[in-house]
Order: C-alpha cells, then structure tokens, then sequence
C-alpha cells in the first residue's frame, strides 16, 4: 500500500457544486471498479505495458463516444 500502508483519502472541501458532483462520481465509480473486479487503482499485477494497453483501450472507447455524439448533433 502507498503512504506507509495507510489507505489514501481525499477530502475536499469546495464550493462548487460541479466539481463535488465530479468527485463524487469518482468515489462511485471507485466503490462500482472495487466490486466488479475485486481490487483498486493500488494493484501491482500489471506490467506497465498492460497499463498502456488499459488506458489506449480507455481511449479509443472515449474516441467512440464522441463520434457517436457528433453524429447525433448533425441530426439535428
């Protein structure tokens, strides 16, 4: 674990509602990734190149979605 084996913690305190509504999604998304696959962002079993692949496959995802959205703007 990082930290000397503590367990990280973000508390932030804003004014924002936008950016609490944004930290707020991470924690869920954190809770939902924690049950699905059993683990956190802390795991060491990938090689750094298995990271990359994670994060490109992230992206292209991403790079779907906008054309997806882009396509349903030029409908209207």
């Amino acid at each position: 674990m990082p930290h000397g084996g503590r367990t990280a913690s973000i508390f932030v305190c804003v004014s924002d509602k936008i950016v609490e509504s944004v930290i707020d999604q991470f924690r869920t998304r954190a809770e939902a990734g924690k049950r699905k696959y059993g683990t956190t962002m802390e795991r060491d079993d990938l090689t750094l190149m298995q990271w990359l692949q994670h994060l490109q496959e992230e992206l292209m995802d991403a790079a779907v979605y906008v054309e997806k959205l882009k396509g349903e703007m030029e409908k209207r």
